[in-house]
């Protein structure tokens, strides 16, 4: 019998798991909050050049005559953001009056922003623009890096420590990370503060995936896996919320870091995966657990009937012959794991980059960034309702796909809309947008599915690291649209089909009980393609069958 099976005799989709579901996809939803933060705490506002220093021409002619006598005009009429005049132009203070060839340089005095919407930014608090404005994607950068470097790290301590440990640390890490980040007034440690807010990204999303999906049985994971989807979707739309109430970027990144402090507190109580307990040999742990569980779902009494022998039979056959992983090189040690491994690398590189090419620069489609933040969590909602039905009723491996190879599609064929149709883009990459988030979370619940319980861990902490070296690529990407306008969509576009058709290599998981080790899973390979080959052979004795009756009935 599998573990699940345990799960259902202690009351399936109780009390238990509707609480520790809910206390897990809370902090995931400001967890989306700090991903996507930088749209507003680096916000670019309009600025130009400080004009020079001069009271007396500034009383006399006014401060907006000053202005246009110091700072150019960019082609749309409106003042230069990096360049002034070397020397007042009186003339054009005259009216249709216009210079040609005036000597200009840099903005040696610093800029002066327009702050009506956003008060201060780190852009504005550290002169972000001009020749130092890389040093904001730069911080975007290293944030990602810190994703990454999480993934690597947190995926490989839960399957060694197990899911609480690395969970409820990454959750004080965030916290602490999160309201010094809003305290240091210098840009390194600004940096180095977001890398440590990045590490925690993996940490806590992985590891609450992870103990969701091993503390629910079968017929719950599916639903779980979407909530957790839905939990991002709330995270974008508090985002634009939160922002819109608090502009100065300081109050509004320790806005979103101090309530990580609550969930570091009330993670105490949440209990270790049984699963995990029982692979690594703590069986009376896992059986205090367990019974914790029966309790609180209302089976105490089959909880207490529960001893270590009838616990360990459900998964004994699983675990008489699995080890715990040791290294990453368990991901490709054997042919099964193997193929999924790599096809994983693909559907998780492609999703990201795709995802973070559309998602994390909101003012280039020059709408009000509040509304274009609100827009991109909506669509997620029609588009995720769809996902949670074709995952229930259709499978795992077609919605993926399906979401994959539509946002590839979306993508490329925004670039043949005209750039004067802005509204008609958003909205298409909105709908881009909303596949793409979709696809993200089913893959994150078809790859907790699709690896055994030994490495999923590992294997889930690899494919994150996957995915954050495609949110590395992004901007890269993005940046050369410089040399010509088709290379971003078709970049950002043709991933994500080929990442649609690399899922069809991988097994269908809905419905299936989980697999707990490497071994296992082999075999359950082999009896598969022991039927498939089975049932062809008897198709092809069949069809000989067919043939050979019609030649007996002449004879």
């Amino acid at each position: 019998m599998a573990f699940t099976d345990l799960l259902d005799a202690l009351g399936g989709v109780g009390r238990f798991q509707l609480v520790s579901t809910a206390l897990l996809l809370l902090p995931c939803s400001l967890l989306a909050c700090h991903n996507f933060l930088q749209n507003f705490t680096a916000a670019v506002p309009p600025h130009h050049c400080q004009s020079p220093a001069n009271r007396t021409a500034a009383a006399v002619y006014g401060s907006e005559a000053w202005l246009r006598a110091t700072v150019p005009l960019d082609p749309l009429g409106v003042p230069e953001p990096c360049r002034r005049f070397t020397q007042p132009q009186w003339a054009l203070l005259s009216p249709n009056a216009s210079v040609h060839g005036a000597a200009t340089e840099g903005c040696k005095d610093g800029w002066v922003y327009n702050r009506s919407v956003f008060p201060s930014t780190i852009v504005t608090e550290w002169d972000l623009v001009c020749e130092a404005r890389t040093l904001r994607d730069l911080a975007q950068s290293i944030y990602m890096a810190g994703v990454l470097a999480g993934a690597a790290v947190f995926g490989s301590l839960a399957d060694r420590l197990g899911r609480k440990a690395p969970l409820v640390w990454s959750y004080l890490q965030l916290a602490v990370s999160g309201a010094a980040t809003a305290y240091f007034g210098s840009f390194g440690a600004y940096c180095f503060c977001r890398f440590l807010m990045g590490m925690t990204f993996s940490g806590i999303i992985l590891n609450s995936l992870s103990l969701v999906v091993e503390w629910m049985p079968t017929r719950g994971r599916t639903m779980a896996g979407i909530l957790l989807g839905y939990s991002f979707t709330s995270g974008q739309l508090i985002l634009a919320g939160v922002a819109y109430l608090i502009r100065p970027w300081r109050w509004l990144q320790f806005a979103v870091s101090v309530p990580f402090l609550v969930f570091f507190f009330y993670s105490w109580w949440l209990p270790e995966s049984s699963r995990w307990l029982l692979l690594h040999g703590k069986s009376q742990v896992a059986l205090k657990n367990l019974r914790k569980v029966a309790a609180m779902n209302g089976r105490k009494e089959e909880g207490e009937r529960l001893t270590k022998e009838v616990v360990s039979s459900y998964i004994q056959s699983e675990f008489a012959t699995g080890r715990p992983s040791s290294s990453v090189l368990d991901l490709f040690r054997t042919p099964a794991i193997r193929k999924v491994t790599c096809c994983l690398m693909v559907v998780w590189f492609s999703n990201s980059l795709a995802y973070y090419g559309l998602a994390m620069d909101l003012q280039k489609f020059g709408l009000s960034m509040y509304l274009v933040q609100v827009l991109f969590g909506v669509i997620d909602i029609p588009a995720m309702l769809v996902a949670t039905t074709t995952m229930i009723y259709v499978g795992r491996r077609a919605t993926v796909a399906s979401f994959l190879i539509l946002a590839g599609l979306m993508v490329i064929s925004n670039m043949f809309v005209p750039e004067d149709m802005q509204s008609l883009r958003t909205a298409q990459a909105a709908l881009g947008k909303g596949c793409l988030a979709s696809s993200f979370i089913c893959v994150y619940l078809f790859t907790g599915e699709l690896y055994p319980t030994e490495i999923r861990q590992m294997g889930m902490g690899f494919a994150s690291v996957n995915a954050r070296l495609g949110g590395l690529a992004a901007p890269l990407l993005t940046m050369l649209g410089e040399f010509s306008a088709v290379l971003p969509p078709v970049g950002f576009g043709a991933p994500p089909i080929l990442a649609g058709l690399a899922v069809c290599f991988l097994a269908e998981t809905r419905d299936v009980p989980l697999v707990e080790t490497i071994e296992a899973m082999e075999r359950r390979v082999k009896e598969r393609l022991s039927r498939k080959d089975a049932e062809e052979k008897g198709e092809e004795v069949s069809l000989q069958q067919l043939g050979a009756s019609p030649l007996k009935e002449t004879i």
